[in-house]
């Protein structure tokens, strides 16, 4: 008796699956994350600082940063693919899982990154040119290919990519980076050790696992915590002063409660370092970036300014 297996087809157009793997490689979260920071920033710098929102530039601020987003994240995936087997979180990605080869997301990341300064040079001004490039840079360059497999302050140093959104949208609008525009910029960077290291509890054995030197790997959960904490204490005193700055009462009390939150988790980890809760502290922290920058555009729009 012959039998036959059972043929499965695919319930889904090729293109369709194809393009699912371009956008995972892309990381559509983080894309949308800086996108949103830039396009507050530029909003905010346009109210704030002036001349008015050119609505076209705003076109191409958030072209040109989702593309630099697509492709850093790319060649991050590209670079990773001999540790992410090795972990439970990226085991499945397209590369270690076949489903891309290798080669396909080098070229996707190598070119998207190219055409999004390319466009930017022909779109943005210089200076925002600039933070597009230098935020692909950090992020494969300084974060992905040097600090990541190598130095506990990978992710603090690394944070600064995000930053480079921040103050790309900044320079669009306004063609300069003022004080207050590298302040607001730089809270990406004081944010970012605090959101990454909750991630990291949470999936401290799988970067054991990878010998990747992420800090609870290196000095445990409890002290992982405490890191944790002080750098939330340092973000919310940070984040307010930015008042003095020339934010107002509207980014104040958005920052004020956003922060307080966050540092009440982050005081509530240092008491339970586990896997389980650091989750939930992350979870807590990853909406505060967006949080805030909508605040600040907010700010901007109906602007009571604390110190006159």
């Amino acid at each position: 008796m012959v039998i036959f297996e059972e043929i499965k087809f695919p319930t889904e157009p090729l293109w369709l699956v194809g393009l699912k793997e371009v956008l995972e490689i892309s990381k559509p979260r983080i894309v949308v994350l800086l996108v949103i920071t830039a396009i507050t920033s530029m909003y905010a710098a346009s109210k704030l600082i002036g001349p008015p929102l050119n609505y076209l530039s705003l076109l191409h601020i958030i072209i040109a940063g989702a593309l630099s987003s697509a492709g850093s994240s790319a060649l991050n995936h590209y670079y990773d693919r001999d540790i992410d087997p090795l972990m439970k979180r990226t085991s499945k990605r397209p590369i270690p899982s076949g489903r891309m080869s290798a080669r396909s997301v080098l070229i996707y990341g190598l070119a998207v990154s190219a055409i999004s300064v390319i466009y930017a040079w022909f779109t943005l001004n210089p200076l925002s040119t600039l933070f597009i490039a230098l935020g692909v840079f950090f992020y494969v360059i300084i974060y992905t290919a040097w600090l990541k497999r190598t130095n506990s302050s990978n992710i603090v140093i690394g944070g600064f990519a995000g930053s480079c959104a921040s103050m790309a949208g900044w320079s669009a609008a306004t063609g300069s980076i003022d004080l207050l525009g590298a302040l607001v910029g730089i809270l990406v960077f004081v944010w970012t050790p605090s959101h990454f290291w909750c991630l990291a509890m949470k999936i401290r054995d799988d970067y054991a696992e990878a010998h990747v030197p992420m800090l609870p790997v290196l000095i445990g959960m409890q002290k992982t915590s405490k890191y944790i904490l002080v750098n939330t204490a340092i973000l919310l005193p940070y984040s307010l002063a930015l008042v003095a700055f020339g934010l107002g009462y509207v980014y104040l009390a958005v920052a004020a409660v956003s922060g307080g939150l966050m540092l009440l988790y982050h005081y509530k980890l240092t008491k339970n370092p586990t896997s389980d809760f650091a989750w939930k502290a992350y979870k807590v922290t990853a909406p505060y970036l967006t949080i805030i920058f909508v605040g600040i555009a907010l700010d901007a729009a109906f602007h009571f300014p604390v110190i006159h």
